[in-house]
C-alpha cells in the first residue's frame, strides 16, 4: 500500500515527511516529490506529495488516522495509491 499526502507548499510536505519518519520508523522516512497538475503550464500549480510506502500493510488504522491528521494540520489531504 502507498499513501500519498498532498500539500500545496514544499515546506509543509518536507516537515510532514520528517514527522512521519519519526512517528512511524517501520515505514522509514517518506520521499517528497513534486507533481504538476495535469494541463497546467504554470509551475506554481504544482502539488507536493509525501509518499509513504507501506508494502506490507504494517500501518494500523490508528496510524492511518494519524496520517490523515498530519495532512489536515498542514492543509493537505491523504490519498491511497
Amino acid at each position: 500500500m502507498r499513501h500519498l499526502l498532498v500539500f500545496a507548499e514544499r515546506a509543509d510536505a518536507e516537515e510532514v515527511a520528517d514527522l512521519v519518519g519519526e512517528e512511524f520508523p517501520l515505514v522509514g522516512t517518506p520521499s517528497v516529490v513534486r507533481e504538476t497538475l495535469a494541463g497546467e503550464d504554470d509551475a506554481e500549480d504544482a502539488q507536493w506529495l509525501v509518499v509513504v510506502e507501506d508494502p506490507d500493510n504494517t500501518l494500523r488504522d490508528e496510524a492511518v488516522a494519524r496520517l490523515d491528521e498530519l495532512a489536515e494540520e498542514y492543509d493537505g489531504w491523504r490519498e491511497r495509491d
